[in-house]
């Protein structure tokens, strides 16, 4: 693998702002003076909020990604070290169930000559599972559409063929049981793209969380029942593009504004959904968020004071995408059962995305993840009685002249004694900056 230089991944006069040149030159000027080593306070996340300097922060992050968190954040974040899972004492596990969970899904050109091998070196942790999930980014076209849609680079349109979409979903036959459709690209080939890619994922025979098909599902649960455990899923996106849903079609996508420069986090359409997990029983609530700032290493205080509040009204796994970064693994001990570790996973970053060759860009994370349940003191309960995270990453293959995709385990290409690859030393510090005493 080879190392590439700090630079614009992608050149802003390609894109929609007519003062896109004057971006470029001053995310290039930023870059020479090392302008950021802290996030941005007050920056946007959510397109519509972007102003000029938000855009020059975006593309010089996208370059110099932020390793340091805002100021107090830190502090917030409860123990990033695993060791502290353990069912509480007296506890008589009836069932289990085994979980595995990875990032953002994200379109590559070419990514379909990489089916039932991308996923070959991971899939112990993915497809060998009682359930799987992640977030699926790129909604499903005929190649001419998707064609049409991405053109010559001028937009950040995400969407694939269904070629592609295979590759993405499944593994040997075998697909992702659960994934989350409410983010940002949800309407990246408007309402038409959303209902081609939920037909596809009903037909294979996979759950799609976020996005109601009726106005009576919006603000409700996705519910299923795996090796005895009923499970709640709720799911919200802090935005969503260029496209305005007509007002009929509002309900379509769970959307609230999770990371505003304006506003405080809005819950209220998530707790609404873990009311409606608790309304019908479930023993165990998922929740999918799709937020962050991009780029950065670390969640803001917002984040982690929203994700505490959450886990507080019953969420017992949070699930985080969208900055194309990994940041931290919380395991957070709640005040609503004194027994009860909740794992919070600000982002997993983007398992794929396109061919990008920075080492930040290609780092991901997976989580392995077993669930228990049974009975202590007399109550049934249902917690975490085991996660791991597990850094992977991109290794791009060339071979009998097609470009092809296979994601790694980090840990399989570290030598503890010896060189390795620069790429994977820069990932591997990424990984210990991040995880802390979690990685191993």
């Amino acid at each position: 693998m080879r190392s590439i230089p700090n630079d614009l991944p992608a050149t802003p006069y390609k894109f929609y702002r007519p003062d896109a040149r004057l971006i470029e030159v001053a995310a290039r000027g930023a870059l020479l003076t090392n302008y950021w080593d802290a996030p941005l306070a007050g920056a946007a996340t959510d397109g519509v909020e972007f102003g000029f300097r938000d855009e020059v922060y975006w593309f010089y992050k996208s370059a110099r990604p932020i390793t340091k968190p805002e100021a107090g954040a830190r502090d917030l974040l409860s123990r990033r070290d695993n060791s502290v899972l353990s069912l509480p004492s007296g506890f008589n596990t009836e069932s289990s169930l085994s979980m595995g969970v990875a990032g953002d899904l994200i379109q590559a050109e070419g990514l379909e000559q990489s089916k039932n091998m991308l996923f070959s070196s991971v899939a112990d942790v993915l497809f060998e599972k009682d359930l799987s999930f992640a977030n699926y980014e790129s909604v499903v076209a005929a190649d001419d559409i998707v064609k049409d849609a991405l053109g010559d680079g001028r937009s950040f349109t995400m969407c694939c063929s269904k070629e592609q979409y295979s590759t993405l979903t499944q593994h040997n036959g075998k697909p992702f049981t659960v994934l989350n459709t409410a983010n940002n690209h949800t309407f990246d080939l408007e309402l038409a793209g959303l209902e081609t890619t939920q037909k596809l994922l009903e037909q294979d025979g996979i759950m799609n969380i976020g996005t109601p098909r009726s106005v009576e599902e919006h603000g409700r649960a996705s519910i299923l029942t795996c090796k005895g455990i009923k499970i709640g899923f709720v799911s919200a996106t802090f935005g969503i593009r260029q496209f305005k849903l007509p007002p009929h079609e509002r309900h379509r996508i769970h959307v609230a504004k999770l990371c505003s420069k304006y506003v405080a986090p809005e819950l209220d359409l998530l707790k609404r959904q873990i009311a409606d997990c608790k309304a019908q029983g479930c023993d165990f609530i998922v929740g999918s968020l799709h937020w962050g700032w991009e780029f950065e290493f670390f969640p803001r205080k917002s984040q982690i004071e929203a994700a505490h509040t959450l886990v507080e009204a019953g969420v017992d796994l949070l699930l985080g995408h969208h900055p194309h970064v990994i940041q931290p693994v919380e395991f957070y001990p709640t005040k609503r059962d004194p027994n009860r570790i909740t794992v919070i996973a600000y982002s997993l970053g983007s398992t794929t995305f396109g061919w990008f060759t920075a080492p930040y860009m290609m780092l991901s994370l997976m989580l392995d993840i077993e669930l228990a349940k049974g009975t202590v003191n007399g109550a049934q309960r249902t917690y975490i009685s085991a996660a791991k995270p597990v850094p992977v990453f991109r290794q791009h293959l060339i071979e009998a002249g097609k470009r092809l995709m296979r994601i790694e385990k980090l840990a399989d290409h570290v030598v503890p004694s010896g060189k390795m690859p620069p790429q994977v030393q820069k990932m591997n510090e990424y990984a210990k900056l991040v995880l802390g005493d979690s990685y191993v």
